[in-house]
């Protein structure tokens, strides 16, 4: 993997990732000439005991531009300005230009509940040039390639003292809130570790004190096929029987990988053909791009091992059926119980009739 870094004038960070040489010679571009400054706070949630965090300057970030807006393009029209320069390269990393998290955010202003500076770090990883790309569309080849590049930010931010927690994901449709029409997901770096990760290591580690094992490992190695979509050498993706959205799918190596960084070059192998194998069933089963949150799991960043926590990945797509739109509904949003009225094997048994051909 090659790597270029490049600063854009208005301060941000830009790097560039290849499998070969890069040859970029033109300057970073932004949309911006000086520093935003972005000054984002956290504010304590007595009742929950977890951090909120407050950017009210996201408010006026691009939202759904046109479709003939395209930021990534190569030509510069000074009415559109790019983030992202001509070259050849095959994915681009930079600052987020109205961060919800900030290395340098300072000074949290006084509350009625303790408030600290939202000291953590907001990326924009673009999968690739093409606009028309999306993540179910690139070479199995790319997709490897990005596994590396999410272990290479990570390793980054492992080295920033304060943080504590790197969660890559993917916003893509209109319906789950994308901005941006170009193919990109995000990545956060957190200076604590976020409330559903935290208790999903809580029940990692009660099961490895009691069992000695991984429960995640052990979850899927249980799965019997009636929910499983793809089971390789390496890597296995599934329905969770205990799936609170319709069409939840996990995918994860079958043996334990606490991070990016921890993946062998055949996991990273297999764990792409497994990711791509579950994009290409939900795009052929809705027949159109298909709209889903991707969030990627890894272990924390405090200096300790974890062997009882797994890298994967889950998906949380937005529909209940065929003809309707899956919302949070009270119970969900306010109570934290989740409502399912359709059956994980259901869902399971309608993608797993979905063919799937992966090309090299």
């Amino acid at each position: 993997m090659y790597v270029q870094d490049l600063c854009k004038p208005d301060g941000r960070a830009l790097s560039l990732y290849s499998r070969r040489p890069l040859a970029v010679s033109a300057p970073a571009p932004s949309p911006c000439a000086e520093p935003q400054h972005a000054n984002p706070h956290l504010r304590w949630h007595p009742l929950r005991g977890e951090w909120v965090a407050y950017a009210a300057y996201r408010q006026d970030r691009t939202y759904l531009p046109p479709a003939q807006y395209n930021p990534l393009a190569a030509t510069r029209d000074p009415a559109h300005p790019t983030e992202v320069p001509a070259g050849d390269y095959d994915i681009a990393v930079f600052d987020n230009l109205f961060p919800t998290l900030a290395l340098a955010a300072h000074d949290a202003p006084p509350s009625r509940v303790p408030t600290a500076p939202a000291d953590g770090h907001c990326e924009v990883l673009v999968y690739a040039q093409d606009p028309h790309a999306a993540l179910a569309t690139l070479a199995l080849s790319h997709i490897e390639l990005l596994f590396e590049v999410w272990a290479e930010r990570t390793a980054r931010m492992a080295r920033k003292p304060h943080i504590r927690y790197v969660m890559p994901f993917e916003n893509r449709g209109a319906e789950v809130g994308v901005t941006l029409h170009h193919p990109h997901g995000q990545i956060y770096a957190y200076p604590f570790v976020p409330p559903i990760p935290q208790r999903m290591l809580a029940q990692e580690r009660a099961f490895n004190i009691r069992h000695g094992g991984n429960l995640l490992v052990d979850m899927a190695a249980r799965e019997d096929g009636a929910r499983t979509l793809y089971r390789g050498a390496e890597a296995v993706a599934f329905v969770p029987a205990c799936a609170r959205y319709p069409y939840e799918v996990w995918v994860t190596p079958t043996a334990p990988v606490a991070s990016f960084a921890a993946l062998t070059a055949s996991q990273r192998r297999d764990l792409a053909r497994a990711l791509k194998t579950v994009l290409l069933k939900y795009e052929g089963l809705w027949q159109r791009p298909f709209p889903y949150l991707l969030a990627w799991y890894q272990s924390p960043l405090d200096g300790i091992a974890h062997p009882e926590t797994q890298l994967h990945a889950q998906f949380y797509p937005p529909y209940r059926s065929r003809e309707r739109l899956k919302y949070l509904a009270g119970t969900e949003l306010a109570a934290g119980m989740f409502a399912m009225d359709v059956l994980p094997e259901e869902t399971a048994r309608q993608l797993q009739q979905v063919a799937a051909v992966l090309e090299p």
